[in-house]
């Protein structure tokens, strides 16, 4: 069994910042790829934000140079650090990690719940 706990979301002005965490729990051999997805009402859900387990990054373009993603290996934790938030960040964001559970020879995709942010104009 294996849980991701998201935290962090909230309402802010356009301009602030927020600061999003996924923390995994449970019989965890391996974290791979994480990242951060969005889903804003009416639209798909987008990858924002992913880190792989080498610490490579890949960010939307909507997104570079305001959102930094980040992982804690030793608390299995994922972050994104969001900042110039603007009306448009306004979503629905869900962190997804790839991870190999103990016993187990192969990995697959688990999803946070999702954490609402709103940014107000």
């Amino acid at each position: 069994q294996v849980d991701l706990v998201e935290s962090g979301g909230g309402l802010v002005q356009a301009g602030g910042s927020l600061r999003l965490s996924c923390a995994a729990s449970g019989r965890i051999s391996r974290l791979n790829a994480m990242g951060w997805y969005r889903q804003a009402p009416g639209k798909q859900r987008e990858l924002v934000a992913e880190i792989t387990d080498g610490g490579s990054t890949h960010y939307l373009d909507s997104v570079k140079g305001r959102f930094t993603v980040s992982r804690d290996n030793s608390k299995n934790t994922l972050y994104v650090q969001m900042n110039s938030l603007k009306p448009e960040d306004t979503a629905v964001y869900y962190c997804k990690c790839s991870i190999r559970p103990r016993l187990s020879s192969s990995a697959s995709d688990y999803w946070g719940q999702g954490t609402q942010v709103t940014v107000s104009s």
